[in-house]
């Protein structure tokens, strides 16, 4: 009997591999993707704006690395004792304006730096929802879109659902941008699968019916553009409440795991999958917690993971392996 619904996916035409250098920028599911993504030694830069969910804040947010725009206190806004951007995630807010800003630039112009030379730039779409700054709103300007409330009162927004051709008119531009920039740069888009059900059930579906539709839209114009289907993997395949979280919003380890696995099978090469599972094999070692640490069959268990670890740099120097070879040699030592 089968109890879902599974389907082909595309192959990514060149698969990454460790040598690439990927940058993700999006949603909440992006940084979970992310994480998996460090723990096997690919080379990432995460959301350097922090968690974005709309088109717009993504675009505007890839226009500041294009032009390595840096910002100045005059951008900022002051709520609750801290310091704000509205184009910024909460980790950017700091109690000093001066603070604030220094964060920000560092992380604009490491994106810039970083975005000139990457291979593969990961968009993980949210919702379709923006938020509108109204004139209560503090230092802002009339209907810019905020990335984030930074939990200021509700009459400082006002809430508006974007069209296919708005998200397309915005898209667009920054495409044709950032391919100007780096011509060998490869764009894999994602629908998150996490439900807004803030915004209402139905809200929802309409938000993920614009995202959907405008993304394939842009998939089907360029050719470097590749789209993995994480939100039908687990709306479509899955399908099953005991996937989400308590919250009922957020997919569980089980499904984000579920996701990853699919996307690994279609977007790395089987020579990645294999390294991929020598470095699992190592982190696994390097977490491993003994019962008698100074036995020598640890010991003889640490010398055989510091060789293999040292192999696998010699093999795949761009491989960041040097805090756990230095663990493994440490162990030895004693």
């Amino acid at each position: 009997m089968k109890f879902h619904f599974e389907f082909d996916i595309k192959k990514l035409a060149t698969p990454i591999q460790h040598r690439h250098r990927l940058m993700l920028m999006g949603s909440c599911f992006t940084e979970n993707i992310g994480e998996k993504l460090r723990k096997h030694k690919f080379n990432t830069l995460e959301n350097p704006n922090g968690i974005l969910f709309n088109p717009v804040s993504v675009a505007e947010a890839l226009t500041t690395y294009i032009d390595n725009q840096s910002i100045t206190e005059k951008n900022l806004f002051q709520y609750n004792e801290a310091w704000h951007s509205w184009k910024h995630h909460s980790r950017f807010s700091c109690l000093s304006a001066e603070e604030s800003v220094q964060k920000i630039n560092q992380s604009i112009l490491e994106a810039h730096e970083y975005l000139k030379t990457a291979d593969y730039l990961m968009i993980t779409l949210g919702s379709a929802w923006v938020y509108m700054l109204t004139e209560k709103a503090s230092n802002a300007k009339l209907h810019s879109i905020a990335a984030n409330n930074h939990k200021a009162p509700g009459d400082w927004f006002s809430k508006k659902l974007l069209s296919v051709d708005e998200i397309l008119t915005v898209l667009d531009n920054v495409l044709y941008r950032l391919f100007l920039l780096n011509p060998k740069l490869q764009i894999i888009f994602t629908i998150s699968p996490v439900r807004h059900l803030r915004e209402g059930v139905i809200e929802n579906n309409r938000s993920k019916a614009v995202l959907i539709q405008a993304v394939h839209h842009l998939v089907n114009k360029f050719n470097k553009l590749y789209y993995f289907p994480a939100y039908e993997l687990v709306i479509d395949d899955l399908r099953d409440y005991r996937f989400y979280a308590e919250d009922l919003v957020h997919p569980n380890y089980q499904a984000t795991q579920y996701v990853w696995e699919k996307l690994i099978g279609a977007c790395m090469s089987e020579d990645t999958q294999m390294l991929m599972k020598e470095i699992a094999d190592i982190n696994l070692a390097y977490q491993h917690k003994p019962f008698n640490p100074d036995s020598n069959m640890h010991k003889a268990f640490l010398k055989s993971y510091f060789n293999k670890t040292k192999l696998l740099i010699e093999k795949y120097p761009f491989l960041d392996l040097e805090e756990e070879l230095e663990f493994f040699g440490k162990g030895i030592e004693k």
